[in-house]
């Protein structure tokens, strides 16, 4: 006789409620000062750096079930990608939030989004600057669900 061993599963979530539910991640992308200096001025080979990489992320957010297998495919009603560049600094920070109304929250797709932002700035210039790092990606809030709102500290 065979023991059933169960090794994974998704969380049933057929009882939830739905709510409006938000994330908000971060994470920034390390560069010699040189390659942001290309990305400010539209000077990298492969073209729009922060278009292609906005564009990714987005459509890494509503992939986000194709990617993390225990993911639930969930109706996203919005998702932004925002880039800052501050004057002097070796980064680029890339902020995503997501949006929508489920029976689970929407943070995975908003980490999912700032990580692929992240790999199509790499992509695109890592031609002049292999030694780009991707640095601190993590959740900055969420709120709806049950357990309602978080923001992280620091």
């Amino acid at each position: 006789m065979s023991e059933s061993i169960e090794r994974v599963h998704m969380v049933d979530v057929t009882n939830k409620m739905e709510t409006e539910r938000e994330a908000m991640a971060k994470g920034k992308i390390r560069m010699k000062p040189a390659t942001l200096e290309l990305i400010r001025r539209g000077e990298i080979e492969k073209g729009d750096v922060l278009s292609v990489a906005q564009t990714a992320g987005i459509v890494a957010a509503k992939e986000t079930p194709c990617l993390i297998p225990l993911c639930h495919p969930l109706l996203l009603t919005n998702v932004l990608i925002d880039f800052s560049l501050p004057e002097g600094a070796d980064f680029i920070e890339i902020t995503a939030r997501t949006k929508g109304v489920g029976k689970t929250g929407f943070e995975m797709e908003a980490l999912l989004a700032v990580s692929v932002s992240a790999l199509n700035i790499y992509d695109m210039c890592k031609g002049i600057d292999k030694g780009m790092a991707i640095e601190n990606v993590r959740l900055v809030s969420k709120s709806g669900g049950k357990s309602g709102v978080y923001v992280a500290s620091g």
